[in-house]
């Protein structure tokens, strides 16, 4: 019994993740709201910090993943406003796991109506793997509305990344947990294993959609540490366990993995396949610091090494034994000084452009309870 629970445990831990000591303190948002963004969907965001402060926008990754209460940590809360928002189908906003509607471009368009609404002109933006996608393709249009750009984990949606994850490559680096990604699909239907995927996430029984998420999942925390996180361990290794895991966090793997697998099915939703460097001359002017794992499995560095080469503007730190995850010792120093450095970059940009719009805050909220 006891072993039981402590395993139960270890799987709700997987949503909860760890705060690290060189974090920035917990937060409490002074402000919370859903924002209606088109007739169907409403997304919720967030503010914290300082009211006053620099504005910068996290982006969380996935697609579908949701922000969390360690997602306000990276900056100081003195210097920094800190708005956070959950892409659309996921975290809080609504409705939940929707697809309808919910394209990069939905979210691009997400991003510049929630900055008009917050009165703000320009805002540092920061996100990682799917958050520096969207970072990229907001600021390929709107390269007016941002100051600056801290990025992790680069993920370009090429085709050639998708193969990598989910075709051939890192499959020879987690032959375990690529052979549990492989049970939910025929064999003969392994060619294409993200369409594969798509029609067994979809399907009318709800044993399939479950086994299937969860292996869907799976598969990226296995990847996500250049270490082995002990909480996978056990998931890949017993199948008592992977059942818990599947059941217990059904819903979240489900929305986690429909999200995910609707827009790499749609490579991203971009117009060719190289559309963020044929593009990248857009933002020429705006700085960024690029942080990448070296031995990131889920996006391996040479994508982060490209964006560097074709963006004149931004600083490239390639980080030993780093892997793809923020919360890996490593990486999260290189982002937290990143947040630092950037303090006297937006600072000089204060004095020629304000960042903020002066204007009343507008009151039409729905308040939400802060996490």
């Amino acid at each position: 019994m006891k072993i039981n629970i402590i395993i139960i445990m270890t799987i709700l831990s997987l949503f909860n993740h760890l705060t690290a000591s060189d974090r920035f303190p917990q937060l409490t948002p002074y402000r919370t709201g859903m924002l209606q963004v088109d007739e169907l969907h409403t997304i919720y965001w967030e503010e914290s910090g300082n009211p006053q402060g620099t504005p910068v926008l996290f982006l969380h990754g996935g697609p579908g993943v949701g922000t969390d209460r360690n997602c306000r940590t990276f900056f100081d809360p003195t210097f920094y406003r800190i708005i956070l928002f959950d892409q659309r189908g996921c975290g809080k906003s609504l409705p939940n796991r929707c697809l309808i509607n919910n394209t990069t471009w939905d979210l691009v368009e997400d991003i510049h109506k929630l900055r008009e609404f917050l009165l703000i002109d320009r805002c540092l933006l920061f996100g990682g793997s799917w958050g520096s996608t969207l970072a990229l393709a907001y600021a390929i249009k709107y390269p007016e509305n941002v100051s600056g750009m801290i990025l992790r984990g680069i993920f370009l949606c090429r085709q050639q990344e998708l193969d990598w994850f989910y075709r051939e490559g890192a499959n020879r680096l987690s032959p375990k947990a690529w052979k549990i990604f492989l049970q939910p699909i025929p064999p003969t239907m392994q060619a294409d294993l993200i369409y594969a995927y798509h029609n067994a996430l979809h399907s009318d029984c709800y044993k399939t959609r479950t086994q299937a998420a969860a292996a869907w999942s799976l598969w990226e925390y296995a990847n996500l540490h250049f270490k082995p996180d002990p909480r996978i361990t056990p998931i890949i290794n017993f199948k008592l366990v992977f059942y818990l895991f599947a059941n217990l966090l059904a819903k979240q793997n489900l929305t986690i993995a429909q999200i995910q697998n609707h827009y790499f099915l749609h490579n991203g939703f971009f117009k060719t396949d190289n559309w963020i460097l044929d593009n990248i001359h857009r933002i020429k002017n705006i700085p960024g610091v690029i942080i990448q794992g070296e031995e990131d499995r889920i996006c391996p560095w040479e994508n982060a090494a490209e964006l560097h080469d074709h963006w004149t503007n931004s600083t490239f730190l390639l980080v030993p034994n780093g892997g793809h995850s923020s919360d890996e010792p490593c990486i999260l120093k290189a982002l937290i000084q990143a947040t630092e450095d950037f303090k006297n970059i937006l600072n000089s940009e204060k004095l020629e452009k304000p960042l903020l719009r002066k204007g009343r805050f507008n009151t039409v909220i729905s308040p939400t309870n802060g996490k």
